[in-house]
């Protein structure tokens, strides 16, 4: 089957055994039943009908006055921004609903603490051009736009994202393009934002196709997350067509929790797959959310039968006003710990911490090695029980 035969979720029945297609539940239209089919699967209607504003919100779920203060008093920092589909999924009464967590303002983003940082990744210092972070000898990330189809509230970079006055304009695309160009040390350039799908089709076939022309670019990668909270994206035949001209493409994605993975995001990444996009997963450790070894391992289970591959788990950064999500890094390698040999090692993720800073991805993971006595190593496996390995003298 070729992605120009999947249009609706229902073409999905002769692709995947029923048995799968049960793990993944149509989101349907629930909040908006008066929107048409057609404007519904518009990925342009969905971005102009963004829920923005109380009244939106107060139609779809019954806010809290948690809720109601924090957006009259987080609104002018960080605007608050739901695509229609992705507030469809929100849990009417339930406040801990891992969907309105993601989407709706919390009084923890009013807490700014000592040590939370505006650029937590010091991805400024690292910008040798305005709109590129060169801190990796052979990869660079490139911002080709500001905007996201959701304002996430865990987002790393809200000090940018959806602020007009730090929109990309075309002179800081061309400086990006004109940089990766003269160094040809780099061959990896992660297309990211904001998200660079929320441009036009022609903007992303023109970024794309400059960036195939320089010789020393081997990988290009796009960093999304159109499939989780806008996969009418993937329903356009034009898009897809771009990514498989310029291809191959590795799209990187986020996924968080099971919620999210509906029938509507499974058509998405199927489409996308069927094309030939690699397709993987970054997830964020969330308090309250995610930060659990069964719901982790849910997740990493379905991105497999999405053809997505589960890649990162990132520690929560010390963006300003995200504390309130932010786990000890003991939970994550607990959650590592949990599924490394419970579960397929292709279901395992990588658990990193970006350090504060700029220090870049580390990796981080349970102790496997009991000691080192000259060439002897004792190990213990996942069930704790120790095996001993003989090195060369």
């Amino acid at each position: 089957m070729n992605y120009e035969d999947l249009k609706t979720v229902e073409d999905l029945d002769g692709l995947y055994p029923k048995h799968i297609l049960d793990k993944f539940p149509s989101a349907g239209q629930n909040a908006f039943d008066d929107v048409s089919k057609d404007e519904w699967n518009s990925w342009n209607w969905q971005l102009q009908n963004r829920v923005v504003d109380l009244d939106a919100l107060e139609s779809i779920i019954n806010c809290s006055a948690d809720e109601k203060k924090s957006f009259i008093e987080s609104t002018e920092k960080f605007n608050m921004g739901i695509t229609p589909y992705y507030a469809n999924l929100m849990d009417k009464l339930d406040v801990t609903c891992p969907i309105r967590m993601q989407a709706v303002p919390n009084l923890g983003e009013l807490i700014i603490l000592k040590t939370d940082l505006e650029d937590p990744l010091g991805e400024e210092k690292d910008m040798p051009v305005l709109g590129l972070t060169h801190r990796y000898p052979d990869r660079v990330l490139f911002y080709v736009s500001n905007n996201c189809p959701m304002l996430c509230r865990h987002c790393t970079r809200k000090r940018k994202v959806a602020a007009p006055s730090s929109a990309a304009q075309n002179k800081q695309i061309e400086d990006g393009l004109k940089y990766i160009k003269e160094h040809k040390e780099v061959r990896d350039v992660i297309v990211s934002g904001g998200d660079p799908l929320v441009l036009s089709n022609d903007k992303i076939d023109y970024i794309l196709g400059e960036l195939r022309k320089i010789p020393h670019v081997e990988i290009v990668r796009l960093g999304t997350r159109t499939p989780v909270t806008l996969p009418q994206r993937m329903l356009d035949d034009k898009l897809i067509e771009i990514l498989k001209k310029h291809g191959p493409i590795h799209l990187n994605t986020h996924f968080n929790h099971p919620k999210e993975m509906t029938r509507e995001a499974l058509l998405a990444c199927t489409r996308l797959a069927l094309a030939g996009v690699a397709l993987g997963n970054q997830s964020v450790l969330l308090k309250g959310l995610n930060d659990d070894a069964k719901i982790m391992t849910s997740v990493c289970h379905r991105l497999l039968l999405m053809r997505v591959r589960p890649y990162y788990i990132y520690q929560c950064d010390l963006a300003e006003g995200i504390s309130h999500f932010r786990t000890k890094i003991t939970k994550g390698i607990e959650i590592i710990e949990k599924m490394r040999g419970w579960t397929s090692g292709l279901a395992i993720p990588q658990f990193v911490v970006d350090a504060p800073g700029g220090g870049g991805k580390i990796p981080v993971n349970p102790e496997y090695i009991v000691s080192r006595v000259e060439n002897k190593v004792t190990l213990r496996n996942y069930k704790q029980e120790q095996y001993e390995y003989f090195e060369p003298s």
